[in-house]
Parts: C-alpha cells; structure tokens; sequence
C-alpha cells in the first residue's frame, strides 16, 4: 500500500466517479483502475462497488478511508509543516443544526488569521457527524445524547473509535416564533401542540427515530413537516405558525430575536457535547472552539 494509493482512493471516494478521479490526477482511467484493484487485493477487501452510474463506497471501504482520510490529514501537514509554508491548515466541524455551535465558531474564527486557514463549518444529518469525525474530514462534532438514544449512539461511537464529551444537561423547549398562539404561554403541554405542524430536520437514508436531532421522536404527532436547513424552518414557524422541540440554547445574535424558546411540560432532558476521534490530541484550533462552546453555555 503506497500514498499514492491512498489518495487515488480518497480522490474516488470524493467524486463517485472513476472518470473524473481520473481527470482530477491526471492519470488515464485504466491506471487508477489498476492501481485500486492491487489495493484491493493487496488488503483482501473491496473499497468500491462498480455500477452503470458510477462507483460506490462498501462498508468495508467507508472503514479503510476512514484511515485513509487520517493519514492524508496528517502527510498535508508534514508538507505544510516542511515542504509548502503556504499550504493553508484545515479545520472543520460538523454539527447537528445549533446556532451556538455557529456562534462558537464564528468567535472561534476571529482568534485566527482566516489568511492563514481553511475553516468549515457543516450543519449536517447525525449520522453523518459521525461519518464526518471518523474520518478526519471534521475534527468536531456537535450532538446530543438522551435516555433514547444514548445506547445506539454510544454503540456506533465506540465501533467509530470515537468518544463524547459532555457540555451541557438541559431541559426540553418548544421553539416557535413570538407570534405563535402559545409563544406566550409559560410551559406548553404536548396537547396543546397538536394543533399545530412539528417540525423536525430529515436524516435522509438513516432516518431512524434514534438519529433524530429533536427529542420525543417517537411522539405520534397529527402534522409534521420535514426540513434540510435551520433558514427554512425558521420561514415555516412564520408562515404556517410552526413549531419544533429544542434544548432552549439559542443564538438570537444568528437567529434573530422574532422566535423563542418556551419550557415544554415534560421530564425528558438532552445532554448536549462534542465528539472527538479517540486517543487523538485535539489541535489549537479545536481547543479554542471547545472553549467558545463552553463559554457560551457558562454565560446562559
């Protein structure tokens, strides 16, 4: 197994696509074609799947580019390190839908000279906060855990070699905008939510109840409305009086002030924190942005 290797795979990985990994490294496709089939063989597993639409990951291969992606990570850093002073250092975190994970960010941000690095920062699916730390594509990732979903989530960290760190313990809210019928209610009861369409972030192909970012996943609601980001839910808490369930941590300084938080009569309670790879040393950059997050949660 060379680096070369493994970067031809990582390049496949990224593209879905032997013909553009191809043009990307500027190789003829049956060269890279004949270079992953020795990887192949040599590790006695298979990394991708071929069909009519192009190639795809195998379980075994999102495990081998896991490590890949590790040592990829590290080799461009030897070489900013040595080789290439110009070459920009990487930092990323994935992050369930939080505005004060942003906002830890963006603080995070400042203490740095942006010339200097190459930040990222992805509201994405649960499931892929995982896959995203695991692989080194981010160093952090944002979640919560709750008596639901703790055993799952803590049985897919340990197969990912990854550990959670505790910030916060908080209580359930219903966030809706200050216009809502209930927004001035000093606890809503579920009943009283009935009336009205809950609203929950998809989790695409693992759209299972434990992936969820909103607790009481399982609570039979009469509406519902799936949605990708955190702009559009907000639209839809104004425009169709919408509401969703949250840990009442919110950044009016991103959010805007029109939407609040109210205490939801019920015991369930959320354990928000971060993840980490295990048994890795967490870089300057990352340290500073646990910091933000726990500055943030000191001052509520």
């Amino acid at each position: 197994m060379t680096l070369r290797q493994i970067r031809y795979a990582i390049t496949i990985a990224n593209t879905c696509s032997m013909n553009e990994a191809a043009k990307q490294l500027f190789i003829s496709q049956p060269s890279l074609t004949s270079a992953i089939k020795e990887l192949e063989e040599e590790l006695h597993i298979s990394i991708f799947k071929r069909n009519s639409k192009g190639v795809v990951v195998t379980t075994e291969g999102e495990e081998f580019l896991g490590y890949a992606r590790q040592i990829s990570g590290q080799i461009g850093l030897l070489e900013a390190r040595y080789l290439n002073n110009s070459v920009k250092k990487k930092f990323g975190v994935s992050t369930q839908h939080y505005s004060f994970a942003v906002k830890a960010f963006v603080e995070m941000s400042k203490a740095f000279d942006m010339n200097d690095y190459e930040f990222a920062i992805r509201e994405t699916r649960t499931f892929d906060i995982l896959k995203d730390v695991q692989s080194g594509r981010s160093e952090i990732g944002v979640l919560y855990i709750n008596e639901f979903n703790e055993k799952i989530i803590k049985k897919l960290l340990k197969e990912r070699n990854l550990v959670f760190h505790e910030l916060i313990t908080c209580s359930a809210f219903v966030y809706l905008w200050k216009g809502h019928p209930l927004a001035k209610k000093a606890k809503i009861a579920m009943e009283e939510l009935q009336a009205y369409p809950c609203m929950s972030f998809e989790q695409g192909e693992n759209n299972s109840f434990y992936f969820s970012e909103e607790i009481l996943s399982t609570f039979e609601y009469k509406k519902t409305i799936k949605v990708c980001d955190r702009a559009t839910m907000l639209n839809l808490m104004v425009g169709l009086n919408g509401f969703t369930l949250c840990s009442g941590i919110i950044c009016e300084e991103l959010n805007g002030n029109d939407y609040k938080a109210v205490p939801l009569k019920a015991e369930e309670v959320m354990r928000i924190g971060y993840i980490t790879l295990k048994d890795t040393a967490v870089s300057g950059i990352g340290e500073k942005y646990i910091e933000e997050l726990r500055k943030y949660m000191a001052a509520l």
